[in-house]
């Protein structure tokens, strides 16, 4: 009669996530983890616009879009920089100094809020 084993355990949700977690802050530099806090703002701050508008009112419809447009501007922007600032990226952005990547984040983020500050009109 062949030994018993125990039978194998099969991956829940919740243990992916805690690998996923667990990998996400051993190998991810305070940096990065900063600019990703940023990107959850945004993305709360999106919804809760999104939200609001759908349940209470979008009255001033120009506040809503300009709002909503600098949140999901603001978020592309940075999830720009945070590609480029990755170590793990190099590769592709050779040329580019994580100084660079923050000046042309810091020049797109002027002229993006110059854009939705005259769209409110």
């Amino acid at each position: 009669m062949p030994p018993k084993s125990a039978p194998a355990q099969r991956p829940t949700a919740a243990n992916a996530v805690q690998t996923l977690w667990k990998a996400y802050n051993d190998n991810t530099s305070n940096r990065l983890k900063f600019i990703d806090s940023f990107l959850f703002f945004l993305m709360l701050s999106g919804i809760v616009q999104f939200v609001y508008c759908v349940l209470v009112s979008n009255f001033p419809y120009n506040a809503f879009l300009a709002g909503f447009a600098s949140t999901v501007g603001q978020f592309v922007l940075t999830a720009s920089l945070r590609s480029q600032v990755n170590p793990d990226n190099r590769d592709e952005f050779k040329e580019v100094s994580p100084e660079r990547a923050f000046a042309d984040f810091a020049l797109g983020s002027i002229v993006l809020h110059f854009f939705v500050y005259n769209f409110l009109g």
